[in-house]
């Protein structure tokens, strides 16, 4: 091994031109395609891990991710360039967890590492040349990234391959990283650079430690190589759409229009698979008519809670959030100062907590005084969570009493409110045969001592609830302003019709009505989504617990909320396989078992096909995200899932590890996928998306979507269109061509 450390670089030196070329711009560019961003646990965004190959035909795509992404061992020396790298991003990123926080942090990652390098031991060894070498590293992180290329005697033409290897040697960092590249909005100041600067320091860790890191090159020609001879995952995953897809069209395909009806209410719920079984549920107790739309509702926007000075984006991260709703407690009065001392008083106990547990020698004085009350807490969450659950509650009750918050619409024009209410409305169908009350439904999850829990959240919503944008189109529909343009749009809402706002909780299947007013028929409404609680949760314990006893008890779903041994509080968006936009009437007869993501749709009121593009552009690539994440987590739950529960460890608040020290887990953990550690739960098929449109509609809008190209032509995501005049069945082709399915 070469250990001697040439010092090419003294201050006021000329960097290595190198980092100015075009072949270095475009290597290091072309190296970050490959990685799909990772969203922080507060946020989880399900996200195809291939999406970086999406551009190769999918079997070719899994050839090559296999390469890169599937090694079951790296090179000695490269595991140690790993662990001093995951040493210092653990440091840098971390977001409160660590007990004194990184030195230099706000000088961004490059320029921190530069001067607190030479204190790491691990990576100079205490060898003077390689302390020099760190002491004069180049001023900008491109500078260094060429120096270290330089001395590891890397190409211009093997460039490419060997950046793309220092990413994908480590892909669970590299994609968090890409996250905060490109998705994330805070302190985008010091991140703009942010690829670059961690390229940097990955390539002078990898030169002090492995001088020889080209022979990397090696290694990867022999992956690609032993690539070609395994079998193709792609065989499992036609097996299993072929199991599945036949019969469903089949349905689809015979399904005849219902008559309209006047139902007694009418509930609008987001487009995710738990909501269809719930909704079918809902429809068999009465009078009742479901609709299904993407789970913000159409409202680009950030919450801020006034009370607590909480936010949250809730909208598709393909969507910018356009206004930042503030939310104050309702009525908005003296309540509201009792509602912030309440939670004032409570952020302080947990401060205070907090700062006992982490500070060096405060939490053995800690054990000793609060070690029986903690003892006796421990005891009474292990063996009787719903107890502790109606004690924590009522305590924080008494501090913080409750205090329902409206969102205020100051920060949507008039003419925004009118376009949001007249395209929703217009999407679903709903422009006539209102009924007296009209409800849309948000949806979260709820579980405890559990990572994953944003990843059970509304995927429209950011990893966030929905139901502040269901409060917020209602309240812009109540108004009278907003009918009397609607009725100018040809749709006429009856005044005695209300819009109010609702949370489905997907955990517990409790649905909870936002209304402050006694509405005719809400009563009703709640005994009802009541009976359809009761009949959903039997049929989902069923799936999470099948060997339990026919009689299960009634509280026994809300329990596994309140659980914190519980691994598995529900199965999420498992089995999810198709994606139909259509009508209510093409699927209301059918059951689904809670495989299909529903978006209503009504190609009569949308002829020049703008919704319809919108649907497929937007809602269909997050559930396409969403499917491939439960593909890939499946498929292989060590490279692109998070392992298990039982045995991960979180880092910075921000991700999972596996073990004392892994590389970041980017998908879902082993029991969410499976129902044993051996026993696959979730069947890994592609997404099929079933439109209920004519044909040339869709051919016109595929035209004009390169997005849509991608996906389709490139077998990512397979389209069945359902011609609404002849019910005839058409499956697009890979070359964009049709050829109808008999």
């Amino acid at each position: 091994m070469n250990t001697t450390i040439p010092t090419l670089i003294k201050k006021g030196s000329n960097p290595p031109a190198s980092d100015k070329t075009p072949d270095f711009v475009a290597a290091t560019k072309k190296a970050w395609q490959c990685i799909a961003p990772f969203w922080p646990l507060k946020s989880l965004i399900a996200v195809n891990p291939l999406q970086g190959f999406e551009n190769l035909q999918v079997e070719e795509a899994l050839l090559k991710a296999s390469a890169y992404f599937q090694q079951s061992s790296l090179p000695e020396p490269m595991e140690e360039v790993n662990r001093e790298t995951m040493k210092w991003l653990q440091a840098y990123f971390d977001e409160g967890q660590a007990t004194i926080a990184m030195p230099l942090k706000s000088a961004g990652l490059y320029a921190a590492y530069k001067q607190l390098a030479v204190y790491d031991t691990h990576l100079h060894k205490k060898q003077a040349k390689k302390i020099r070498w760190l002491t004069h590293l180049p001023a900008l992180p491109e500078q260094a990234l060429a120096l270290s290329l330089n001395l590891l005697q890397v190409s211009k033409e093997e460039m490419h391959v060997f950046l793309t290897l220092l990413l994908t040697t480590m892909p669970g960092w590299a994609s968090y990283i890409k996250y905060q590249s490109t998705w994330r909005q805070e302190n985008q100041q010091n991140r703009s650079n942010i690829e670059m600067e961690y390229l940097a320091l990955r390539a002078t860790i990898t030169y002090l430690l492995w001088p020889e890191a080209k022979t990397l090159l090696n290694w990867h020609e022999q992956a690609l190589k032993k690539s070609q001879t395994q079998k193709s995952p792609l065989q499992q995953i036609e097996q299993m759409e072929k199991n599945y897809r036949p019969a469903l069209l089949k349905m689809l395909k015979e399904q005849k229009q219902t008559t309209p009806f006047l139902p007694s209410a009418q509930l609008v719920f987001c487009i995710d698979v738990r909501s269809e079984p719930f909704r079918k549920a809902l429809e068999a107790t009465g009078n009742y008519e479901t609709f299904g739309f993407a789970g913000f509702f159409g409202i680009p926007a950030k919450f801020t809670d006034m009370t607590t000075g909480e936010s949250h984006t809730a909208c598709p991260v393909l969507v910018s959030a356009k206004h930042e709703i503030k939310k104050t407690p309702f009525p908005a009065t003296g309540k509201t100062c009792q509602s912030w001392k309440g939670y004032a008083s409570l952020a302080a106990i947990k401060q205070l907590y907090q700062s006992v547990k982490y500070t060096f020698a405060a939490p053995f004085a800690a054990a000793e005084s609060l070690g029986i009350a903690s003892g006796t807490w421990i005891g009474l969450r292990t063996f009787s969570p719903r107890l502790a659950n109606r004690l924590k509650k009522a305590i924080t009750n008494l501090i913080d009493p409750p205090s329902p918050a409206t969102p205020s619409l100051d920060a949507i024009s008039i003419e925004e409110q009118c376009a949001y209410a007249e395209n929703v409305l217009k999407v679903l169908g709903l422009t006539k045969r209102f009924a007296p009350l009209i409800v849309f439904c948000g949806h979260k999850s709820s579980s405890q001592n559990n990572a994953f829990a944003s990843a059970l959240d509304c995927g429209a919503c950011g990893g966030n609830h929905g139901s502040d944008n269901a409060q917020t189109l209602a309240k812009i529909l109540n108004q009278p302003r907003i009918k009397k343009h609607l009725a100018k749009q040809g749709i006429v809402i009856p005044e005695t019709t209300r819009f109010i706002g609702a949370t489905h909780n997907t955990t517990t299947d409790e649905v909870i009505l936002h209304s402050q007013e006694p509405y005719d028929g809400l009563a009703e409404l709640r005994k009802d989504l009541a009976k359809a609680q009761k009949t959903n949760s039997l049929l989902r314990l069923k799936k999470l617990k099948p060997t339990s006893a026919p009689s299960i008890p009634k509280h026994r779903i809300k329990q596994l909320s309140q659980d914190w041994a519980e691994i598995r509080p529900e199965w999420g968006l498992a089995k999810n396989a198709a994606f139909i936009v259509g009508p209510r009437s093409l699927t209301a007869s059918m059951d689904l078992d809670g495989r299909c993501f529903l978006h209503c749709y009504d190609h009569t009121q949308d002829m020049k096909g703008k919704s319809l593009e919108a649907i497929l552009t937007a809602p269909m690539v997050v559930a396409q995200w969403i499917n491939a994440q439960y593909l890939f987590s499946t498929l292989d739950n060590v490279s692109f899932g998070s392992g298990s529960k039982i045995t991960k460890n979180i880092t910075g608040k921000i991700g999972v590890i596996q073990g004392n020290g892994s590389d970041l887990m980017t998908g879902l953990p082993l029991q969410s996928v499976y129902a044993t550690d051996k026993e696959p739960y979730h069947e890994p098929q592609r997404l099929m998306t079933v439109v209920y449109a004519p044909i040339k509609r869709l051919e016109t809008i595929i035209q004009a979507q390169p997005l849509l190209q991608k996906l389709f032509g490139n077998g990512w995501v397979q389209l069945v269109c359902l011609q609404p005049d002849s019910h005839t069945a058409y499956f697009l082709e890979r070359d964009l061509s049709w050829k109808r399915m008999d």
